[in-house]
Parts: structure tokens; C-alpha cells; sequence
């Protein structure tokens, strides 16, 4: 017989815990399906533990220039394993910490895998297949995340090929690697790896490292991996890849020919695919294209009312806060509340490489594209005097005005720490705040953030620091 929920939640990511979490604050009886560990990709293989591999990575840099302070610190080693193994304790808490608060706030955790068997019902199958608990409910939320996606000429073997799970659980570091794809896993992987020692290629299919944002942070940032000793081979695809007598040739086709190279492993980090099979979708008429839920913007409902889709299996962006907002939302929603609908133009986007990149809104070139007359400001972090302090004067802060009405259009970062920045032109965006409004509020000195103002004047021809003259 199948116990029955007020809401029954598919996935404990980001979005699955938190939608179970906030169905709790109205009352409604729930309960989250999680075949793996609490906190889905990103607590677990995701966000979470790779930031503490940067951290390491970060800090065996740091003690390498220990000198540039002032400081003595002799010769720098590190292990590997301890390396990995703290990025594990750190998920690890971070899983538990899920785990308390589906404890404290009364929700049925169901071990398992899920799949439809009707609109209104879910089994819960174990690892062989066999059913195990059957829930009934009124209302269902897939937020089943994504996995890395697999390319025909790129199958992961977990040795000669790997994903990005298999990248963060490495018993060595390999001495040399080939990194596919220089969107945010890749070019957070290549610093990781390089920092640490590993000869590291990037190949990359677009003319800029991090495609997708704006370009003049990805060339910044193919200049700065470049000057550290990293190969870059841009406008490139991977044709081939063979293992021979313990080395792995890859044929890459660039724009002057065919190359290969020798590797030891090959990480694949071309993007990610919603996991959308297995869950009894087709059964029931849940529409999917491509790896992603087809969902309602306005309601996250999927095809099937009653039925909502949220975070990565439901499409890009794929961010873990995304996710979140998703959550809160669709709850509300169900709870008959009235939530502000989610802006997807003000989602802020965040790269966690060194130097860090932070954007949200359009690119110069996405404005231009769409009708607009820009105002373009760009600041560069060298003469900040916080930067300087602190031994990072690499990157800039980059905004976009509307020049008929001043709407800020959008904000570029690449820079020491700029993802803990970005969020001022989520706020102001979201306020409506023009540029002259950002001149005139007062930036404390010195900081890292005055950046951002002073990106902001130069738009605007008010400029006092980098000497270019006045526009009247």
C-alpha cells in the first residue's frame, strides 16, 4: 500500500532539499527520493569539493610566493592523497549537514531509485531493480540533477578517459593531462592540475577559454593560463583517443592540422545532460528534449499538472542557486502564495578558477546584438590598491549600460575574490539602479568591490584613476 505525501521530492540536491524543506514551513507532509548520497552533485561531486581542491591548490600557490610577503617558508610540498581526502571530508560534512536538517524538520527520507509507475504515484526501486516503497502524492518535484555529458569520440572509462567526478577522486595526479571543454569545470580542473604540477593542455572548440562569457574575460584569462605555462589550443576538437603501451595519444584537429599529443589521462568536460531516464517520464507524458524536462517558466509545472521540474534536469543555467530559487518557488506556488517570478536574465554566474570570473546580465556583445547603444566601462584591478595589497593586481570588473535609459545591462569580473562581488550588480539590477546611482554610493576604501564603481564612472566618463580624459 503506498503512503501518502502532500509532496513528494525526486533528488536531495540543491533544489530537492530545499524544496523539501520549505514544503515543511507550510505544512505539507513530504518526503525526498535519493538513490546516492544527500545533497545530490553538488554537496557531493560538485560545487562543494572542488572548491576545497582550489583551496589547496590556492594555498600550495601561495606558500610558492611566500617570498613576495616578506615571508619565509622554505621549500613547499603536499600530498595528493590528503589533498582529495580533505575535499572528501569536506562533502562529507556537507552531506551530513543535509541529513540534520531532513531530521529536524521531519521529512521521509526514502533510499532509493524513483520511477512513475502513474501521475500520482512513484515506486521507489532498490539497486537491483526490485521495488521497495510505493508513495502516493499530489504534487511531485523532479530535481534529479545532471551528469557530465559523454561525447562519441570522448567515452569515459574512468582511466583512460574520466569525468569530473572521477577528476576529483584520482588516487594520483597524473603528470600530464588533456582537458576537453574550457567552460567552468575545465578551466577549474586545469588550474587544480597545474597548480599542482600536471602538465596541462586545454582544448577548446570556441576562440576563448570560458565561451560564455564575456570575451574579453575569456581572452584575459587565456593570457594569464597561458603566461603560467598551460597549453591552449583554441578553435580545437578532439578526433581520436588511443591508448598504446601506457600512454594516451589524442588527435586533435586545430586550424593549422592534425596534432597528437601524449597524455596520461584525458578529462572530458565538454557540459552536462539532465538525468531524465529511469524515471518513468514516457509512461506518464512527461515531455523531455535533449536531456532536459520541458518545463512551464512560469509555474515549473512539466506537461503533467502536478508534476514540477526544477534545477539542472530541468535546463541551463546549470547553477546550484538556480536550483534553489526554483525550489522556493515552485513550494510557494503549491502553497497557493503569490512568489515573485524568477528572473533568468539576473542569474549570476560564478567560475571559481584563480583569478575567479563573475558575470551576470548580457555581454557587450549580446547587447550590441540585441539593438542596444552601450555606455562600456572597464576597470582594471592593477591600480586598486587593495589588489595590489593583497598580490593579485590581475583582472578587471567590466559593466554595460544602456546609453538611452541607463539600465545596467550587465557586469563582467575576472579577478582575486570577484565572486564574492558580483552579488552588488544582482541587487542593483534586480532595484533597477542606474549608473549614476552606483557613482554616487560610497564604496568603503580600500576594497576590492570600489572596482565596481570605478568600472561604473569610467562608463560614464567620470573616471579619476586611470587618467583617461573626461566626456562631456
Amino acid at each position: 500500500m503506498a503512503k501518502e505525501f502532500d509532496v513528494v521530492v525526486i533528488g536531495s540536491g540543491p533544489g530537492g532539499y530545499v524544496a523539501a524543506i520549505r514544503a515543511t514551513h507550510f505544512g505539507l507532509k513530504t518526503a525526498i527520493v535519493e538513490k546516492r548520497d544527500l545533497g545530490g552533485v553538488c554537496l557531493n561531486i560538485g560545487c562543494i569539493p572542488t572548491k576545497a581542491l582550489l583551496k589547496s591548490a590556492e594555498t600550495v600557490e601561495t606558500l610558492k610566493h611566500a617570498a613576495d610577503y616578506g615571508v619565509s617558508a622554505g621549500e613547499v610540498g603536499f600530498d595528493f592523497g590528503k589533498i582529495i581526502q580533505r575535499s572528501r571530508g569536506v562533502a562529507d560534512k556537507q552531506s551530513k549537514g543535509v541529513q540534520f536538517l531532513m531530521k529536524t524538520n521531519k521529512i521521509e527520507v526514502v533510499k532509493g531509485h524513483g520511477t512513475f509507475v502513474s501521475k500520482t504515484e512513484l515506486a521507489v526501486l532498490d539497486e537491483a531493480g526490485k521495488e521497495i516503497e510505493r508513495l502516493k502524492a499530489k504534487h511531485f518535484i523532479i530535481a534529479t540533477g545532471a551528469r557530465s555529458r559523454e561525447l562519441p569520440s570522448l567515452k569515459f572509462d574512468g582511466e583512460t578517459v574520466i569525468n569530473s567526478e572521477r577528476a576529483m577522486k584520482l588516487e594520483t595526479q597524473p603528470k600530464r593531462m588533456v582537458i576537453v571543454g574550457a567552460g567552468a569545470i575545465g578551466v577549474e580542473f586545469a588550474y587544480f592540475y597545474h597548480t599542482l604540477g600536471t602538465q596541462v593542455t586545454i582544448v577548446e572548440l570556441q576562440k576563448t577559454l570560458v565561451p560564455i562569457e564575456d570575451e574579453d574575460v575569456g581572452k584575459e584569462l587565456g593570457k594569464i593560463y597561458k603566461k603560467a605555462g598551460m597549453n591552449l589550443m583554441l578553435e580545437s576538437t578532439v578526433e581520436k583517443v588511443e591508448k598504446k603501451g601506457g600512454v594516451v595519444y589524442v588527435t586533435v584537429k586545430t586550424p593549422k592540422g592534425e596534432e597528437i599529443l601524449e597524455t596520461d589521462v584525458v578529462l572530458s568536460a565538454v557540459g552536462v545532460v539532465g538525468n531524465v531516464e529511469g524515471l518513468g517520464l514516457e509512461q506518464i507524458g512527461v515531455k523531455h528534449e535533449r536531456g532536459a524536462i520541458t518545463v512551464d517558466r512560469s509555474t515549473l509545472q512539466t506537461s503533467v499538472p502536478g508534476i514540477y521540474a526544477i534545477g539542472d534536469v530541468a535546463g541551463a543555467p546549470w547553477l546550484a542557486h538556480k536550483a534553489s530559487h526554483e525550489a522556493v518557488y515552485v513550494i510557494e506556488k503549491i502553497a497557493g502564495k503569490n512568489p515573485k517570478p524568477l528572473n533568468y536574465g539576473n542569474i549570476p554566474g560564478c567560475t571559481y578558477c584563480k583569478p575567479e570570473i563573475a558575470s551576470v546580465g548580457l555581454t557587450e556583445k549580446a547587447a550590441r546584438d540585441q539593438g542596444y547603444e552601450v555606455k562600456v566601462g572597464r576597470f582594471p584591478f592593477s591600480p586598486n590598491g587593495k589588489a595590489q595589497a593583497a598580490g593579485h593586481p590581475e583582472g578587471f570588473v567590466k559593466v554595460v549600460f544602456d546609453a538611452k535609459y541607463g539600465e545596467w545591462l550587465g557586469c563582467h569580473m575576472i579577478g582575486h575574490g570577484v565572486t564574492e562581488m558580483i552579488s552588488e550588480a544582482v541587487v542593483a539590477r534586480d532595484l533597477e539602479t542606474t549608473g549614476m546611482e552606483i557613482i554616487n554610493a560610497i564604496h568603503p576604501h580600500p576594497t576590492l568591490s570600489e572596482a565596481v564603481m570605478e568600472a561604473v564612472a569610467e562608463a560614464y566618463g567620470e573616471g579619476v584613476h586611470l587618467g583617461t580624459p573626461a566626456k562631456h
